[in-house]
């Protein structure tokens, strides 16, 4: 056999043990960004009966469409793209994947040893080129028959690690020499060909029945405790939460991306007006916890951050099944690497023999608290004619239809989301990027969540997330997708003008309130969606419902910086009024 037949022959044989090993590891979805040197792998996937390709254009785009994807499936999603600034161009998604723990398999295609560094073209360093933001690194050889048994174990203990808590992305780094268009037939066959998984089973951690039985005696002992879900709790936690703070008789403090916020388990212990009643000092220094249980990363809430910070001498107790370490306090004194799901059911048997009876004059106060601060926001933003940005979240919750999937954008849109979207029973996912807090990928990551069959999907953003991902259109229309973008447009960076940089008004708008004046309408016909310019609240909400039909809408509601600004500001007072009225705080002195 001449060496090139033997390159093409090492080379298909090569490509096909990795696309049959992502099928039967139950990697199906691989992102695919078109390139030269990726060619023998993207035609391996591409002819896999069993693994189906999404093309992307903008490879950060692709990346964070695999992001959104890989967290609607809980599963694992490949991206595949071509060697140089292609492969850099994924950093942002994977800084997010690493923080928020989504599984990624990034495949990058290489030049092989002898082109690198000698000014071959369309090549750069690509070892290691992600740093610590990857769980592993493997800069794979050339194919060589000889290593299709390594390849195959490799990828497998990639995928693995992939999916292992803390979840996460991995980094597989492809070399390819030319002639790069593998055996067609010869590739047909071995794709044909049933395949033996090399398989990572994931650990469950758990605590000893000892140590179990010593946390239960001692929580029995506390009075006043807490139990705060932050976001990225693992799924489905809600209702074994719920069960636990009942044992306890503790309130749950719940952020809208853990999770435990809406749905059908959700009664008066999970709370969601936190971020409102805690903003009054007077509250948060009077109601001292003696115990918190912290599930998930950091709340979304300031005032939650800031409350934590007030009382260091509480127990905090960290619950990450994932073994990270989630405590930006650095007040937390236990740190349990346990299963939650596990955590929550052990824990409650445990402490079902000494459950209280009836709510304490604690969660009296936490409860009262809650429905006063609800009550008044409700009140409060439901009677203004006017469209604000507190106003639309205020009414997002009798918007949406059960099953429906909220994305919301970083910067304000998160944060009005945690204060003024309350609890509900009716099921409602909401998802955001808060690994990195980033605004860039967002429409990527919201495209790729309905992609991975999250249906309603609506995602809230501002103008600058928007404008800064609009390449992310592009997939929607490439691959047919439903979504509703609700766009908050202020005209530049709103979230500044809450922050300490809003005094320097000679310099403010330059450099923070950055204005663009963009015209959105030409960009939703740009990629084919259908455009509303909502001036009120009815023509918001029969656009919302008219976008959950299908199709890709854009629906903006522009709103004023400086007035959104006092919208907040004149909540907050309202909020401390309630309280005082209710005996729950001294009155401040006249």
């Amino acid at each position: 056999m001449s060496d090139a037949a033997t390159h093409l022959y090492a080379l298909t044989h090569w490509v096909a043990a990795i696309a049959n090993g992502l099928a039967v590891s139950g990697v199906h979805d691989v992102v695919v960004c078109p390139g030269s040197r990726s060619t023998p792998l993207a035609l391996a996937v591409a002819r896999h009966p069993h693994l189906r390709v999404w093309m992307h254009l903008d490879e950060r785009s692709a990346g964070f469409f695999a992001l959104g994807m890989a967290r609607s499936r809980s599963a694992p999603v490949a991206v595949l793209c071509t060697s140089g600034t292609a492969v850099a161009n994924l950093l942002p998604a994977v800084v997010e994947a690493n923080l928020a723990r989504v599984p990624l398999l990034l495949l990058t295609a290489d030049r092989p040893p002898e082109l690198r560094d000698n000014g071959a073209p369309q090549t750069i360093d690509q070892i290691g080129i992600f740093g610590r933001n990857v769980r592993w690194f493997v800069d794979l050889p050339t194919p060589q028959m000889s290593l299709v048994p390594f390849l195959r174990a490799t990828l497998g203990r990639a995928i693995g690690t992939a999916r292992s808590a803390p979840a996460g992305p991995v980094h597989l780094n492809l070399p390819f020499r030319e002639p790069l268009v593998p055996d067609r037939a010869l590739l047909v066959s071995l794709l044909a060909t049933p395949a033996t998984p090399v398989q990572v089973a994931p650990a469950r951690r758990m605590l000893g029945g000892t140590e179990l039985a010593t946390l239960a005696t001692s929580l029995v002992e506390y009075r006043r405790g807490l139990i705060i879900a932050g976001p990225d709790c693992p799924p489905d936690l809600g209702s074994l939460v719920v069960t636990l703070a009942y044992r306890l008789r503790f309130p749950i403090l719940a952020d809208p991306l853990s999770g435990v916020r809406y749905g059908p388990h959700v009664d008066e212990l999970v709370l969601g007006a936190y971020d409102a009643f805690l903003r009054d000092e007077r509250f948060a220094a009077a109601y001292a916890p003696e115990v918190v249980l912290r599930f998930g990363a950091m709340p979304t809430s300031k005032p939650v951050l800031l409350y934590l910070q007030r009382h260091p001498q509480a127990r905090q107790i960290v619950i990450d099944g994932g073994a990270g370490w989630r405590d930006p306090t650095s007040l937390a004194v236990e740190h349990l690497p346990v299963d939650e799901h596990w955590f929550c059911v052990a824990l409650a048997d445990a402490l079902a023999s000494s459950q209280r009876e009836g709510p304490t004059l604690w969660l009296r106060a936490w409860l009262t608290a809650e429905r006063l601060a609800r009550e008044t926001m409700a009140e409060h933003l439901l009677a203004q004619p006017a469209i604000s940005e507190p106003g639309l979240f205020a009414r997002l919750g009798e918007w949406l239809p059960a099953g429906t999937t909220l994305f919301v954008g970083n910067s304000m849109p998160v944060r009005d989301c945690d204060s003024f979207l309350g609890p509900r029973a009716l099921p409602l996912a909401v998802l955001g990027n808060r690994g990195a807090n980033g605004i860039d990928g967002l429409v990527s990551t919201g495209l790729g969540l309905a992609a991975g069959g999250a249906t309603p999907l609506v995602m809230v953003l501002g103008d600058l997330s928007l404008l800064h991902d609009t390449n992310g259109l592009i997939a929607a229309r490439l691959h047919q997708l439903n979504a509703t973008i609700l766009l908050i447009n202020n005209d530049g960076g709103g979230i500044f003008s809450f922050l300490p940089q809003a005094s320097e008004t000679d310099q403010f708008e330059l450099l923070f309130g950055t204005p663009h004046g963009i015209d959105f309408a030409p960009l939703a016909a740009l990629h084919g969606a259908r455009y509303t310019l909502a001036t009120d609240w009815s023509a918001a909400q029969a656009a919302l419902q008219t976008s959950l039909a299908g199709g890709l809408h854009l629906i903006e509601i522009r709103t004023r910086r400086d007035q959104n600004v006092a919208d907040h500001r004149a909540i907050w007072p309202l909020v401390s009024a309630a309280l005082e009225r209710a005996g729950l705080v001294e009155r401040r002195p006249e």
